[in-house]
């Protein structure tokens, strides 16, 4: 991607972020106008809130002061009041939009539900913040697996009965398993360097199957069920695709050893709930570890919620207090590539919104 603006880029910021970060955005370089407009934008509840309270509104002024901005760079940082109906509005009204960065990790889905034909979706870029969420991502199905291996939801239900079992139960032990991730990106990656400190060996699936240092076997997602056949944990880590729906099925649990146990920090598209669910009460899968669903929220009706073996995250394993710190970096990274005209890394895929 070549940036054709010889004098000065605009980037609007589109989303709530902390002035300091704004600062460290216009600190890239002399040539860029950076707008931003903190009383436009929904104050945050919480780090990396980047919708901000649901309860602000913007008067008419606002709000048209709020398109008017944006509608003048050439740049977006987030997408605009963080909906895909909001990047349906700018791609259609912003006629030199260059560049909308993500704050998500998995984008493609939002950038399909915006509804945009492909005609719209080639005069500009889009990319995401995979990568920045690696590590919390990692560290949240490390703490899965260590979960399922050290059985402490039935500790949690004994603590809470002040149950103490006559029979003493073993605990499984980490080192020495084997553990199965599915998406070897930098999430997969940064979760497999986690496993193998714990002393576990690790296979996994890549959508271009190629050697990866430290995995022992790498397959497509045509070759998950041989995988499966020997894991002990399995990891999902892969985005809500086509491709990838549901691909945890009743046969792909099925393949599973019995006790297997299953971590999602992926999308809950790729999980079949139901063939989840009858596979933790045939015992194929010990422990759950959910961080996302097929329909967000939860619904309360959802038997995951009261199921003994699930614990059930409401979609929050990649937030910590350095998420925006991380994200602005990785735009001020990519802002400098922008500039130089280099080939901008992270895109989304508009044919499969990966």
């Amino acid at each position: 991607m070549m940036n054709t603006m010889t004098s000065i880029t605009t980037v609007a910021i589109a989303v709530p972020l902390e002035a300091e970060l704004v600062d460290r955005i216009r600190a890239v370089d002399p040539s860029i106008t950076v707008l931003y407009e903190p009383d436009l934008l929904p104050p945050e509840r919480f780090p990396a809130d980047h919708t901000g309270d649901p309860e602000f509104r913007r008067t008419q002024e606002q709000e048209e002061r709020y398109w008017s901005m944006l509608n003048s760079a050439q740049v977006l940082y987030g997408f605009p009041n963080e909906s895909p109906s909001g990047l349906a509005r700018i791609a259609t009204d912003n006629g030199h939009l260059q560049w909308v960065h993500a704050m998500a990790a998995g984008a493609g889905g939002a950038v399909k539900a915006s509804g945009l034909d492909q005609q719209v979706l080639q005069k500009f870029k889009v990319t995401t913040s995979a990568g920045v969420h690696a590590l919390p991502l990692a560290e949240f199905a490390a703490m899965g697996i260590l979960n399922g291996f050290k059985r402490t939801a039935e500790l949690a239900l004994d603590q809470q009965a002040r149950n103490w079992p006559e029979l003493r139960t073993p605990t499984r032990l980490v080192s020495g398993s084997r553990v199965v991730i599915a998406g070897l990106g930098e999430i997969g990656l940064e979760t497999a360097r986690l496993a193998r400190a714990l002393g576990m060996a690790v296979s996994g699936t890549k959508r271009t199957p190629e050697p990866l240092d430290g995995i022992d076997q790498v397959t497509g997602n045509d070759g998950l069920a041989g995988l499966l056949a020997t894991a002990d944990a399995v990891v999902n880590t892969l985005p809500g695709t086509p491709y990838t729906e549901k691909l945890f099925n009743r046969d792909a649990f099925g393949a599973m050893k019995p006790g297997t146990v299953f971590v999602n920090v992926g999308r809950g598209t790729v999980v079949d709930e139901e063939a989840l669910l009858e596979a933790l009460e045939n015992g194929q899968v010990s422990y759950a570890c959910l961080d996302v669903f097929a329909v967000e929220p939860l619904p309360l009706e959802s038997p995951l919620w009261s199921h003994p073996k699930v614990l059930v995250s409401p979609h929050t394993s990649a937030l910590s207090a350095a998420e925006n710190r991380l994200i602005a970096d990785r735009f001020c990274s990519n802002l400098r590539i922008f500039l130089d005209g280099g080939e901008l890394p992270h895109l989304v895929d508009t044919v499969h919104f990966y």
